[in-house]
Protein backbone atom coordinates (compact mmCIF):
# COMPACT_ATOMS: atom_id res chain seq x y z
CA UNK A 1 0.00 0.00 0.00
CA UNK A 2 1.27 3.49 -0.85
CA UNK A 3 1.68 5.94 2.10
CA UNK A 4 1.77 9.74 2.43
CA UNK A 5 1.18 11.95 5.04
CA UNK A 6 -1.51 14.25 3.18
CA UNK A 7 -3.68 12.42 0.03
CA UNK A 8 -4.97 15.07 -2.26
CA UNK A 9 -8.28 14.03 -4.55
CA UNK A 10 -8.43 16.24 -7.17
CA UNK A 11 -6.20 18.86 -9.48
CA UNK A 12 -8.27 22.21 -10.28
CA UNK A 13 -7.48 25.04 -8.75
CA UNK A 14 -8.23 23.95 -5.26
CA UNK A 15 -6.88 20.39 -5.56
CA UNK A 16 -3.40 21.84 -6.89
CA UNK A 17 -3.13 24.62 -4.40
CA UNK A 18 -3.79 22.46 -1.50
CA UNK A 19 -1.41 20.07 -2.54
CA UNK A 20 1.08 22.48 -3.18
CA UNK A 21 0.29 23.90 0.96
CA UNK A 22 0.57 20.49 2.25
CA UNK A 23 3.90 20.30 0.65
CA UNK A 24 5.59 23.69 1.02
CA UNK A 25 4.56 22.73 4.92
CA UNK A 26 6.61 19.61 4.83
CA UNK A 27 4.26 16.75 4.38
CA UNK A 28 4.60 13.94 1.89
CA UNK A 29 2.08 14.31 -0.47
CA UNK A 30 0.01 11.97 -2.94
CA UNK A 31 -1.90 13.84 -5.34
CA UNK A 32 -4.69 11.84 -7.24
CA UNK A 33 -7.02 12.71 -10.47
CA UNK A 34 -10.33 10.43 -11.81
CA UNK A 35 -9.76 11.87 -15.03
CA UNK A 36 -6.78 11.50 -17.35
CA UNK A 37 -5.66 14.33 -17.62
CA UNK A 38 -5.51 17.53 -15.09
CA UNK A 39 -7.00 20.91 -14.21
CA UNK A 40 -10.76 19.94 -13.75
CA UNK A 41 -13.48 22.62 -14.57
CA UNK A 42 -10.83 25.40 -13.40
CA UNK A 43 -9.02 24.81 -17.04
CA UNK A 44 -11.87 25.44 -19.00
CA UNK A 45 -12.66 28.59 -16.80
CA UNK A 46 -11.62 32.45 -17.82
CA UNK A 47 -8.79 31.20 -14.95
CA UNK A 48 -10.41 34.92 -13.08
CA UNK A 49 -9.61 35.11 -9.39
CA UNK A 50 -11.97 37.37 -6.85
CA UNK A 51 -10.12 38.54 -4.34
CA UNK A 52 -11.52 41.76 -2.54
CA UNK A 53 -8.91 44.17 -0.39
CA UNK A 54 -6.08 42.83 -2.32
CA UNK A 55 -2.85 44.75 -3.02
CA UNK A 56 -3.32 45.49 -6.68
CA UNK A 57 -6.43 47.16 -6.52
CA UNK A 58 -4.01 49.45 -3.83
CA UNK A 59 -1.37 50.34 -6.46
CA UNK A 60 -3.90 51.40 -8.54
CA UNK A 61 -5.81 53.59 -6.48
CA UNK A 62 -9.05 51.43 -6.23
CA UNK A 63 -10.61 52.17 -2.71
CA UNK A 64 -11.57 48.69 -1.46
CA UNK A 65 -10.67 47.29 2.28
CA UNK A 66 -11.68 44.67 4.66
CA UNK A 67 -14.90 46.79 6.03
CA UNK A 68 -16.16 47.23 2.88
CA UNK A 69 -15.83 43.93 1.14
CA UNK A 70 -17.66 41.91 4.04
CA UNK A 71 -20.31 44.79 3.88
CA UNK A 72 -20.72 43.56 0.11
CA UNK A 73 -20.83 39.91 0.95
CA UNK A 74 -23.52 40.23 3.78
CA UNK A 75 -25.25 42.51 1.35
CA UNK A 76 -25.54 39.61 -1.42
CA UNK A 77 -25.64 36.88 1.50
CA UNK A 78 -29.56 37.12 2.22
CA UNK A 79 -28.37 34.83 5.82
CA UNK A 80 -26.60 32.11 4.14
CA UNK A 81 -23.56 32.82 4.45
CA UNK A 82 -21.52 32.19 7.95
CA UNK A 83 -19.46 35.56 9.08
CA UNK A 84 -16.50 33.32 10.17
CA UNK A 85 -16.05 32.60 6.89
CA UNK A 86 -16.34 35.68 4.78
CA UNK A 87 -14.11 37.06 7.34
CA UNK A 88 -11.42 34.21 6.90
CA UNK A 89 -11.45 34.45 3.43
CA UNK A 90 -11.13 38.06 3.08
CA UNK A 91 -8.23 38.17 6.33
CA UNK A 92 -6.77 35.99 4.26
CA UNK A 93 -6.28 37.52 0.62
CA UNK A 94 -2.92 39.07 1.44
CA UNK A 95 -1.40 36.06 2.84
CA UNK A 96 -2.77 33.67 0.12
CA UNK A 97 -1.30 36.15 -2.77
CA UNK A 98 2.24 36.36 -0.49
CA UNK A 99 2.36 32.92 -0.58
CA UNK A 100 1.08 31.86 -4.30
CA UNK A 101 3.86 34.33 -5.15
CA UNK A 102 6.54 32.21 -3.47
CA UNK A 103 5.77 29.20 -4.15
CA UNK A 104 4.91 29.70 -7.66
CA UNK A 105 5.35 31.00 -10.99
CA UNK A 106 1.60 32.97 -11.11
CA UNK A 107 1.25 36.03 -11.46
CA UNK A 108 -1.92 37.98 -11.24
CA UNK A 109 -3.14 41.31 -12.56
CA UNK A 110 -5.93 43.43 -12.22
CA UNK A 111 -8.40 43.28 -15.23
CA UNK A 112 -9.07 46.81 -15.71
CA UNK A 113 -12.53 48.09 -15.07
CA UNK A 114 -14.07 44.38 -14.02
CA UNK A 115 -16.96 45.91 -12.20
CA UNK A 116 -18.45 43.30 -9.84
CA UNK A 117 -21.55 41.70 -10.51
CA UNK A 118 -23.56 43.66 -7.90
CA UNK A 119 -21.60 47.02 -8.10
CA UNK A 120 -24.87 49.36 -6.87
CA UNK A 121 -24.90 47.12 -3.97
CA UNK A 122 -23.26 48.09 -0.40
CA UNK A 123 -19.79 47.43 -0.50
CA UNK A 124 -19.54 46.89 -4.54
CA UNK A 125 -16.98 48.32 -6.31
CA UNK A 126 -18.26 49.58 -10.21
CA UNK A 127 -15.17 50.67 -10.96
CA UNK A 128 -13.47 46.93 -10.48
CA UNK A 129 -10.26 46.29 -8.42
CA UNK A 130 -11.25 42.62 -7.02
CA UNK A 131 -10.79 40.08 -9.90
CA UNK A 132 -7.77 39.00 -11.19
CA UNK A 133 -6.16 37.07 -14.29
CA UNK A 134 -3.17 35.11 -14.25
CA UNK A 135 -0.20 36.66 -16.37
CA UNK A 136 0.53 34.37 -19.49
CA UNK A 137 2.86 31.62 -18.58
CA UNK A 138 4.72 29.48 -20.69
CA UNK A 139 3.71 25.34 -20.51
CA UNK A 140 7.10 24.63 -22.82
CA UNK A 141 8.54 23.17 -19.25
CA UNK A 142 6.12 20.93 -18.05
CA UNK A 143 7.01 18.31 -19.99
CA UNK A 144 4.58 15.37 -21.10
CA UNK A 145 1.95 17.30 -18.42
CA UNK A 146 1.87 20.01 -21.16
CA UNK A 147 -0.59 18.17 -23.28
CA UNK A 148 -2.39 16.67 -20.63
CA UNK A 149 -4.21 19.44 -19.02
CA UNK A 150 -8.01 19.84 -19.79
CA UNK A 151 -9.38 21.67 -22.61
CA UNK A 152 -6.78 23.18 -25.86
CA UNK A 153 -4.05 26.25 -25.54
CA UNK A 154 -5.78 29.57 -25.02
CA UNK A 155 -3.22 32.24 -25.34
CA UNK A 156 -5.43 35.09 -23.88
CA UNK A 157 -6.12 38.02 -21.49
CA UNK A 158 -9.55 37.66 -19.77
CA UNK A 159 -9.16 41.17 -21.22
CA UNK A 160 -9.22 40.72 -24.82
CA UNK A 161 -11.85 39.16 -25.13
CA UNK A 162 -15.65 40.32 -25.23
CA UNK A 163 -16.88 38.90 -21.84
CA UNK A 164 -13.27 40.60 -20.41
CA UNK A 165 -14.04 44.17 -21.77
CA UNK A 166 -11.80 43.12 -24.85
CA UNK A 167 -12.82 43.47 -28.74
CA UNK A 168 -11.93 39.99 -28.96
CA UNK A 169 -9.52 40.79 -32.27
CA UNK A 170 -6.15 39.78 -31.75
CA UNK A 171 -3.14 40.88 -34.16
CA UNK A 172 -1.95 37.66 -36.03
CA UNK A 173 1.80 38.49 -35.03
CA UNK A 174 1.15 38.87 -31.70
CA UNK A 175 -0.68 35.64 -31.49
CA UNK A 176 1.92 33.39 -33.53
CA UNK A 177 4.67 35.27 -31.07
CA UNK A 178 2.94 33.89 -28.23
CA UNK A 179 2.47 30.39 -29.65
CA UNK A 180 6.46 30.19 -30.48
CA UNK A 181 6.67 30.65 -26.87
CA UNK A 182 3.88 27.95 -26.01
CA UNK A 183 2.11 30.70 -23.23
CA UNK A 184 -1.26 29.92 -21.70
CA UNK A 185 -3.69 32.36 -20.15
CA UNK A 186 -7.17 31.91 -18.82
CA UNK A 187 -7.95 29.10 -16.87
CA UNK A 188 -5.33 26.75 -18.17
CA UNK A 189 -2.61 28.83 -17.49
CA UNK A 190 -3.30 29.00 -13.89
CA UNK A 191 -3.44 25.54 -13.87
CA UNK A 192 -0.23 25.42 -15.62
CA UNK A 193 1.03 27.69 -12.45
CA UNK A 194 -0.37 25.58 -9.87
CA UNK A 195 0.87 22.54 -11.68
CA UNK A 196 4.31 23.83 -12.35
CA UNK A 197 4.67 25.22 -8.63
CA UNK A 198 4.03 21.21 -7.70
CA UNK A 199 6.14 19.54 -9.44
CA UNK A 200 8.98 21.72 -8.52
CA UNK A 201 8.14 20.17 -4.67
CA UNK A 202 7.97 17.01 -6.07
CA UNK A 203 4.25 16.60 -6.13
CA UNK A 204 3.16 15.04 -9.17
CA UNK A 205 -0.27 13.82 -9.90
CA UNK A 206 -1.62 10.26 -10.62
CA UNK A 207 -4.27 9.89 -13.03
CA UNK A 208 -7.02 7.67 -13.96
CA UNK A 209 -7.66 7.33 -10.19
CA UNK A 210 -11.42 7.03 -8.74
CA UNK A 211 -11.49 7.78 -5.03
CA UNK A 212 -14.23 5.43 -4.14
CA UNK A 213 -14.26 5.32 -0.10
CA UNK A 214 -12.21 6.91 2.84
CA UNK A 215 -10.71 4.39 4.65
CA UNK A 216 -10.81 4.77 8.39
CA UNK A 217 -8.67 4.13 11.67
CA UNK A 218 -9.53 4.67 15.17
CA UNK A 219 -11.87 6.89 14.30
CA UNK A 220 -9.95 8.75 11.75
CA UNK A 221 -9.60 9.15 8.47
CA UNK A 222 -6.63 7.26 7.48
CA UNK A 223 -6.72 6.23 3.27
CA UNK A 224 -8.72 6.36 0.13
CA UNK A 225 -9.62 3.00 -1.85
CA UNK A 226 -9.56 3.87 -5.58
CA UNK A 227 -10.48 2.12 -8.93
CA UNK A 228 -8.78 2.73 -11.87
CA UNK A 229 -8.60 0.61 -15.25
CA UNK A 230 -6.19 -1.59 -13.35
CA UNK A 231 -8.10 -2.42 -10.29
CA UNK A 232 -8.67 -1.29 -7.20
CA UNK A 233 -5.67 0.40 -4.95
CA UNK A 234 -5.64 1.18 -1.48
CA UNK A 235 -3.51 4.35 -0.37
CA UNK A 236 -2.71 5.67 3.26
CA UNK A 237 -2.84 9.01 4.56
CA UNK A 238 -0.72 9.56 7.58
CA UNK A 239 -2.39 13.15 8.63
CA UNK A 240 -5.62 13.55 6.43
CA UNK A 241 -6.89 13.75 3.34
CA UNK A 242 -8.04 16.77 1.62
CA UNK A 243 -11.03 16.42 -0.44
CA UNK A 244 -11.38 18.47 -3.71
CA UNK A 245 -13.27 16.68 -6.57
CA UNK A 246 -15.34 19.38 -7.49
CA UNK A 247 -19.21 19.33 -7.46
CA UNK A 248 -21.71 17.18 -8.79
CA UNK A 249 -23.49 18.59 -11.72
CA UNK A 250 -22.88 15.97 -14.01
CA UNK A 251 -24.86 13.60 -11.43
CA UNK A 252 -28.40 13.87 -12.52
CA UNK A 253 -29.60 11.83 -9.24
CA UNK A 254 -27.81 14.53 -6.60
CA UNK A 255 -29.05 17.26 -9.00
CA UNK A 256 -32.77 16.04 -8.61
CA UNK A 257 -32.87 15.72 -5.12
CA UNK A 258 -30.84 18.92 -3.99
CA UNK A 259 -30.42 21.67 -6.40
CA UNK A 260 -33.43 24.29 -6.19
CA UNK A 261 -34.09 24.08 -9.71
CA UNK A 262 -33.60 22.94 -13.05
CA UNK A 263 -29.92 21.83 -14.69
CA UNK A 264 -29.16 21.39 -18.08
CA UNK A 265 -26.07 20.21 -20.05
CA UNK A 266 -23.75 21.42 -17.40
CA UNK A 267 -20.43 22.81 -19.34
CA UNK A 268 -17.50 21.83 -16.63
CA UNK A 269 -16.00 18.13 -16.91
CA UNK A 270 -18.01 15.31 -17.24
CA UNK A 271 -15.82 13.72 -14.26
CA UNK A 272 -17.95 16.47 -11.82
CA UNK A 273 -20.43 13.75 -10.30
CA UNK A 274 -20.27 14.17 -6.54
CA UNK A 275 -17.42 11.72 -5.69
CA UNK A 276 -16.57 13.52 -2.62
CA UNK A 277 -19.87 14.17 -1.75
CA UNK A 278 -20.92 10.72 -1.18
CA UNK A 279 -17.66 10.52 0.94
CA UNK A 280 -17.95 12.58 3.22
CA UNK A 281 -21.61 12.02 3.54
CA UNK A 282 -21.08 7.87 4.37
CA UNK A 283 -18.68 9.74 7.71
CA UNK A 284 -21.94 11.79 8.49
CA UNK A 285 -20.64 14.85 7.60
CA UNK A 286 -23.38 17.57 8.04
CA UNK A 287 -24.11 19.37 4.72
CA UNK A 288 -24.74 23.16 3.87
CA UNK A 289 -24.95 25.08 0.50
CA UNK A 290 -26.50 22.23 -1.40
CA UNK A 291 -29.42 24.06 -3.05
CA UNK A 292 -27.32 26.15 -4.82
CA UNK A 293 -24.99 26.63 -7.73
CA UNK A 294 -22.84 28.49 -9.60
CA UNK A 295 -25.92 29.29 -11.97
CA UNK A 296 -25.41 30.19 -15.18
CA UNK A 297 -27.67 30.23 -18.81
CA UNK A 298 -26.10 28.12 -21.94
CA UNK A 299 -26.88 27.30 -25.53
CA UNK A 300 -25.82 24.60 -27.45
CA UNK A 301 -23.39 25.44 -30.09
CA UNK A 302 -22.45 22.94 -33.03
CA UNK A 303 -19.17 21.62 -33.33
CA UNK A 304 -16.95 21.06 -36.91
CA UNK A 305 -17.80 17.49 -35.75
CA UNK A 306 -21.97 17.84 -35.98
CA UNK A 307 -21.92 17.59 -31.93
CA UNK A 308 -23.34 20.13 -29.75
CA UNK A 309 -21.17 21.50 -27.15
CA UNK A 310 -22.85 23.93 -24.19
CA UNK A 311 -21.59 27.72 -24.63
CA UNK A 312 -21.91 29.63 -21.83
CA UNK A 313 -24.67 32.97 -22.56
CA UNK A 314 -22.53 35.54 -21.82
CA UNK A 315 -22.55 38.43 -24.26
CA UNK A 316 -24.85 37.95 -26.84
CA UNK A 317 -27.63 38.38 -24.62
CA UNK A 318 -26.42 41.80 -23.47
CA UNK A 319 -26.14 43.66 -26.72
CA UNK A 320 -28.76 45.94 -27.98
CA UNK A 321 -30.81 44.83 -30.42
CA UNK A 322 -31.85 41.17 -27.98
CA UNK A 323 -34.18 40.07 -25.47
CA UNK A 324 -35.05 36.77 -24.27
CA UNK A 325 -38.78 35.20 -23.73
CA UNK A 326 -40.44 32.27 -22.05
CA UNK A 327 -42.98 29.94 -23.94
CA UNK A 328 -45.73 32.83 -23.46
CA UNK A 329 -43.72 34.93 -25.74
CA UNK A 330 -42.96 37.37 -22.76
CA UNK A 331 -39.85 39.00 -21.24
CA UNK A 332 -39.21 37.43 -17.76
CA UNK A 333 -35.45 38.72 -17.00
CA UNK A 334 -33.10 41.86 -16.94
CA UNK A 335 -31.28 39.49 -19.93
CA UNK A 336 -27.82 41.52 -19.14
CA UNK A 337 -27.87 40.95 -15.60
CA UNK A 338 -24.66 38.78 -13.95
CA UNK A 339 -25.40 34.81 -15.43
CA UNK A 340 -25.29 33.40 -11.57
CA UNK A 341 -27.86 36.04 -10.57
CA UNK A 342 -29.70 35.67 -14.23
CA UNK A 343 -30.47 31.28 -13.09
CA UNK A 344 -32.84 32.69 -10.40
CA UNK A 345 -35.52 33.47 -13.13
CA UNK A 346 -35.20 30.15 -14.64
CA UNK A 347 -36.15 28.82 -10.73
CA UNK A 348 -39.48 30.64 -11.16
CA UNK A 349 -42.86 28.21 -10.58
CA UNK A 350 -45.87 28.34 -12.08
CA UNK A 351 -48.60 26.96 -9.62
CA UNK A 352 -51.38 26.73 -12.66
CA UNK A 353 -49.67 25.37 -15.18
CA UNK A 354 -47.35 23.34 -12.21
CA UNK A 355 -44.13 23.59 -14.15
CA UNK A 356 -41.33 25.85 -14.96
CA UNK A 357 -42.59 29.44 -15.61
CA UNK A 358 -39.84 30.29 -17.86
CA UNK A 359 -38.94 27.11 -19.66
CA UNK A 360 -38.69 26.59 -22.12
CA UNK A 361 -36.71 29.95 -23.36
CA UNK A 362 -34.79 31.79 -26.55
CA UNK A 363 -32.90 34.32 -27.23
CA UNK A 364 -33.90 36.72 -29.89
CA UNK A 365 -31.38 38.50 -32.04
CA UNK A 366 -32.69 40.97 -34.76
CA UNK A 367 -30.37 41.22 -38.07
CA UNK A 368 -28.87 44.43 -37.23
CA UNK A 369 -27.32 43.21 -33.75
CA UNK A 370 -25.76 40.21 -35.58
CA UNK A 371 -24.15 42.65 -38.67
CA UNK A 372 -23.06 44.96 -35.97
CA UNK A 373 -21.68 43.41 -33.22
CA UNK A 374 -20.97 39.71 -35.20
CA UNK A 375 -22.54 36.65 -32.50
CA UNK A 376 -21.26 33.67 -31.51
CA UNK A 377 -18.30 33.75 -32.84
CA UNK A 378 -19.10 35.81 -36.13
CA UNK A 379 -16.99 38.59 -37.40
CA UNK A 380 -19.16 42.05 -37.03
CA UNK A 381 -20.59 42.66 -41.03
CA UNK A 382 -20.50 38.90 -41.16
CA UNK A 383 -24.37 36.74 -41.63
CA UNK A 384 -25.63 35.10 -38.51
CA UNK A 385 -24.49 31.37 -37.93
CA UNK A 386 -26.41 28.86 -39.86
CA UNK A 387 -27.45 26.66 -36.96
CA UNK A 388 -29.23 29.95 -35.42
CA UNK A 389 -33.39 29.47 -36.01
CA UNK A 390 -34.33 31.98 -38.92
CA UNK A 391 -37.09 33.89 -40.36
CA UNK A 392 -37.97 37.06 -41.92
CA UNK A 393 -41.06 38.55 -40.47
CA UNK A 394 -41.36 38.67 -36.36
CA UNK A 395 -45.00 36.48 -37.12
CA UNK A 396 -42.48 34.00 -38.93
CA UNK A 397 -40.11 33.57 -35.65
CA UNK A 398 -43.29 33.26 -33.69
CA UNK A 399 -44.10 30.32 -35.47
CA UNK A 400 -40.74 28.85 -35.69
CA UNK A 401 -40.23 28.74 -31.82
CA UNK A 402 -43.70 27.84 -31.11
CA UNK A 403 -44.85 31.18 -29.09
CA UNK A 404 -47.98 33.04 -29.38
CA UNK A 405 -47.33 35.78 -32.27
CA UNK A 406 -50.09 38.27 -30.95
CA UNK A 407 -47.90 38.00 -27.41
CA UNK A 408 -44.54 37.73 -28.97
CA UNK A 409 -45.56 41.41 -30.74
CA UNK A 410 -46.50 43.03 -27.98
CA UNK A 411 -43.42 42.20 -26.16
CA UNK A 412 -41.46 43.29 -28.85
CA UNK A 413 -43.25 47.10 -28.94
CA UNK A 414 -43.08 47.71 -25.13
CA UNK A 415 -39.33 46.49 -25.06
CA UNK A 416 -38.82 48.59 -28.44
CA UNK A 417 -40.88 51.49 -26.59
CA UNK A 418 -38.04 51.11 -23.46
CA UNK A 419 -35.08 50.99 -25.87
CA UNK A 420 -36.16 54.10 -26.76
CA UNK A 421 -36.71 55.92 -23.82
CA UNK A 422 -33.45 54.51 -22.48
CA UNK A 423 -35.12 53.21 -19.61
CA UNK A 424 -36.38 49.25 -18.25
CA UNK A 425 -39.13 49.79 -16.05
CA UNK A 426 -40.01 46.19 -16.16
CA UNK A 427 -36.97 44.52 -15.67
CA UNK A 428 -34.34 46.98 -15.73
CA UNK A 429 -31.85 46.45 -18.03
CA UNK A 430 -29.00 48.71 -18.23
CA UNK A 431 -29.45 50.24 -14.66
CA UNK A 432 -26.49 48.57 -13.25
CA UNK A 433 -22.88 49.06 -14.63
CA UNK A 434 -22.20 45.91 -14.86
CA UNK A 435 -25.29 45.08 -17.46
CA UNK A 436 -23.12 47.10 -19.90
CA UNK A 437 -19.84 45.11 -19.58
CA UNK A 438 -20.33 42.87 -22.16
CA UNK A 439 -22.45 44.75 -24.52
CA UNK A 440 -21.58 47.99 -26.86
CA UNK A 441 -18.53 48.85 -25.47
CA UNK A 442 -18.96 52.21 -27.48
CA UNK A 443 -21.57 53.06 -24.89
CA UNK A 444 -20.32 51.70 -21.52
CA UNK A 445 -21.82 53.25 -18.58
CA UNK A 446 -24.89 54.03 -20.49
CA UNK A 447 -28.14 52.07 -20.78
CA UNK A 448 -27.20 51.90 -24.53
CA UNK A 449 -24.93 49.58 -24.08
CA UNK A 450 -27.25 46.43 -23.67
CA UNK A 451 -30.87 48.79 -24.27
CA UNK A 452 -31.45 48.61 -28.44
CA UNK A 453 -34.35 48.37 -30.21
CA UNK A 454 -35.62 44.52 -31.81
CA UNK A 455 -36.68 46.01 -35.31
CA UNK A 456 -34.40 45.04 -38.19
CA UNK A 457 -35.39 41.61 -40.00
CA UNK A 458 -34.47 38.69 -40.72
CA UNK A 459 -34.66 38.02 -37.34
CA UNK A 460 -33.10 35.08 -35.24
CA UNK A 461 -33.59 32.67 -32.04
CA UNK A 462 -31.92 29.93 -30.15
CA UNK A 463 -33.01 28.36 -27.22
CA UNK A 464 -31.32 28.82 -23.57
CA UNK A 465 -31.17 26.18 -21.50
CA UNK A 466 -30.79 26.94 -17.39
CA UNK A 467 -27.10 25.17 -16.23
CA UNK A 468 -24.20 25.72 -13.61
CA UNK A 469 -20.61 26.15 -13.66
CA UNK A 470 -20.62 23.89 -10.81
CA UNK A 471 -22.74 23.04 -7.50
CA UNK A 472 -21.41 24.70 -4.24
CA UNK A 473 -23.25 22.43 -1.36
CA UNK A 474 -21.14 19.91 0.04
CA UNK A 475 -19.90 19.06 3.56
CA UNK A 476 -19.74 21.86 6.23
CA UNK A 477 -16.05 22.93 6.96
CA UNK A 478 -14.31 24.96 9.61
CA UNK A 479 -12.41 27.94 8.48
CA UNK A 480 -9.46 25.82 7.79
CA UNK A 481 -11.22 23.17 5.66
CA UNK A 482 -11.96 20.75 8.35
CA UNK A 483 -15.25 18.87 7.54
CA UNK A 484 -17.93 19.37 10.47
CA UNK A 485 -19.98 16.02 11.28
CA UNK A 486 -24.09 16.46 11.83
CA UNK A 487 -23.06 17.57 15.06
CA UNK A 488 -20.62 19.61 14.27
CA UNK A 489 -17.61 18.17 15.24
CA UNK A 490 -14.33 18.06 13.09
CA UNK A 491 -13.96 14.81 11.83
CA UNK A 492 -10.37 13.81 12.33
CA UNK A 493 -8.55 13.40 8.65
CA UNK A 494 -10.53 14.97 6.56
CA UNK A 495 -10.63 18.36 5.07
CA UNK A 496 -12.49 19.58 1.63
CA UNK A 497 -12.29 22.75 -0.57
CA UNK A 498 -13.64 24.19 -3.73
CA UNK A 499 -16.74 22.94 -4.90
CA UNK A 500 -16.13 20.33 -2.93
CA UNK A 501 -16.99 22.00 0.14
CA UNK A 502 -20.02 24.10 0.99
CA UNK A 503 -19.74 27.42 -0.76
CA UNK A 504 -17.68 29.91 1.92
CA UNK A 505 -19.94 32.76 0.32
CA UNK A 506 -23.19 31.04 0.59
CA UNK A 507 -25.17 32.35 -2.16
CA UNK A 508 -23.48 34.90 -2.65
CA UNK A 509 -21.54 35.55 -5.99
CA UNK A 510 -19.71 38.69 -5.71
CA UNK A 511 -17.89 39.12 -9.48
CA UNK A 512 -16.03 37.65 -12.23
CA UNK A 513 -13.54 34.79 -10.45
CA UNK A 514 -16.21 34.23 -7.19
CA UNK A 515 -15.34 30.45 -7.56
CA UNK A 516 -11.91 30.22 -7.74
CA UNK A 517 -11.01 33.13 -5.39
CA UNK A 518 -12.07 31.26 -2.14
CA UNK A 519 -11.15 28.40 -3.41
CA UNK A 520 -7.03 28.94 -3.47
CA UNK A 521 -7.70 30.99 0.03
CA UNK A 522 -9.30 27.80 1.63
CA UNK A 523 -7.26 25.21 -0.40
CA UNK A 524 -4.13 27.23 0.79
CA UNK A 525 -5.32 26.91 4.52
CA UNK A 526 -6.54 23.38 4.10
CA UNK A 527 -3.16 21.62 2.93
CA UNK A 528 -1.32 24.01 5.51
CA UNK A 529 -3.46 22.51 8.66
CA UNK A 530 -3.39 19.34 6.90
CA UNK A 531 0.05 18.92 6.82
CA UNK A 532 0.63 20.29 10.50
CA UNK A 533 -1.71 18.00 11.60
CA UNK A 534 -3.23 20.93 13.90
CA UNK A 535 -6.04 20.53 16.33
CA UNK A 536 -9.20 22.37 15.02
Amino acid sequence: MDEYEVVVLGTGAAGLTAALAAASHGASVGLFEKADCVGGTTALSGGVVWLPANRYAAEAGLGDNRTQALTYLEALSNGSMRPEMAETFVDQVEPTLDWLERETPLRLKLVPGYPDYHPEHPGGLPEGGRSLEPELIGTADLGDWRDRIVGHPRRLYIGEIPSGGGTGVIAPELMRQREARSLEGLGRGLVAALLKGCLERGVEPHTGMRAKELLVEDGRVAGVRFTSASGSHRVRARKAVIIATGGFEHDGELVRDFLRGPVAHPPGVESNTGDGLRMAMRLGARLSAMREAWWVPVVLVPGADGKTSPTLLLRERTLPGTLMVNALGRRFTNEAANYNALGAAFHAFDVVSFSYANLPAWLLLDDACVKSYGVFGTAPGSQAPGWLIRADTLDGLAERIGVPAEALTATVERFNSFAQAGRDPDFHRGESIYDGWCGDRSRYRTPQATLGTFATGPFYAVPVHPSTLGTKGGPRTSTTGAVLDVDGTVIEGLYAVGNAMAAPTGMAYGGAGGTLGPALVFARLAGRHAAQDEEE
